[in-house]
């Protein structure tokens, strides 16, 4: 089994993504799976190559974030996404990228969501990285599955009686879109 060949053991071809984690992977059956809320997940491939990955971040970030924790904010997951797919033959020309996330889960509180979507949508931009499709912002988490070498991505909207899931669930059938 190859490195990027490392299956969940609940279902042989899912692995989840969790807060502050990136993953990439080329086999054609994996899919890739995070819950968000105001957190971000930015799904980018290179359809040539046949590879993709997810991360998933809670915090924007910046040059002044330089914390122990440094995989949880944007800049970071960002950067080790990127670098992951270009070490293992993604080329930077012919990246894709789909976001999901950033809701506003709170009210009343900043909305921290909303600087995730601005935060992940301006770094794609500025690397000239394409985005085919983003689902962001908005009042409700989601669910995200993402097969990383098609490209094929499917997002769920979280019931609020949902919020705090905090492992994988399979799909309903209300709310679901799939997006190509």
């Amino acid at each position: 089994m190859s490195a990027l060949a490392t299956y969940n053991a609940r279902s042989p071809k899912t692995i989840h993504v969790i807060q502050g984690e990136h993953k990439i992977n080329n086999d054609p059956e994996v899919v890739l799976t995070t819950i968000l809320g105001s957190c971000v997940a930015a799904c980018i491939r290179d359809p040539v190559a046949g590879i993709g990955g997810m991360n998933h971040f809670l915090l924007p970030g910046g040059e002044g974030s330089n914390t122990s924790d440094g995989e949880r904010f944007g800049v970071h997951a960002m950067e080790l996404l990127l670098n992951a797919l270009l070490a293992q033959g993604a080329s930077r020309r012919r990246l894709e990228a789909k976001l999901f996330g950033g809701a506003k889960t709170i009210a009343g509180r900043a909305d921290i969501g909303s600087m995730n979507a601005d935060f992940a949508a301006g770094f794609l931009r500025r690397e000239q990285i394409t985005i085919v499709s983003e689902c962001l912002r908005g009042p409700m988490g989601r669910r995200v599955q993402y097969w990383p070498v098609s490209g094929r991505a499917r997002r769920s909207f979280l019931d609020y009686s949902q919020e705090a899931i905090a492992a994988p669930v399979a799909p309903s059938s209300s709310g679901s879109l799939e997006l190509f």
